[in-house]
């Protein structure tokens, strides 16, 4: 019967299963978030890069013709957030 006295009383010094719940569950949403953010960059990064205007002499000219129009638009779009959104902001 020589217990310490924490275990006595039911409570010990570890944390609780709620306490480490949370801590496992924040831990978790951090890593999330990470993962979000580097799969959006990397998004980001293949649109820059495969996108037609960037292998143009001068990519902020208006273009000449109707095909070369065509050429420019035929990359990856950025998708521009609806009208409502971009009004909150």
């Amino acid at each position: 019967m020589n217990k310490p006295e924490s275990q006595l009383s039911g409570h010990s010094r570890r944390p609780g299963r709620s306490q480490q719940g949370r801590l496992l569950a924040r831990f978790a949403r951090r890593v999330r978030d990470i993962i979000v953010e580097c799969s959006q960059a990397q998004r980001r990064l293949a649109e820059l890069t495969t996108s037609p205007d960037r292998y143009l002499a001068n990519p902020n000219e208006a273009p000449d013709t109707y095909e070369e129009f065509l050429f420019r638009t035929s990359g990856l779009m950025r998708h521009e957030p609806p009208a409502r959104v971009r009004a909150t902001r």
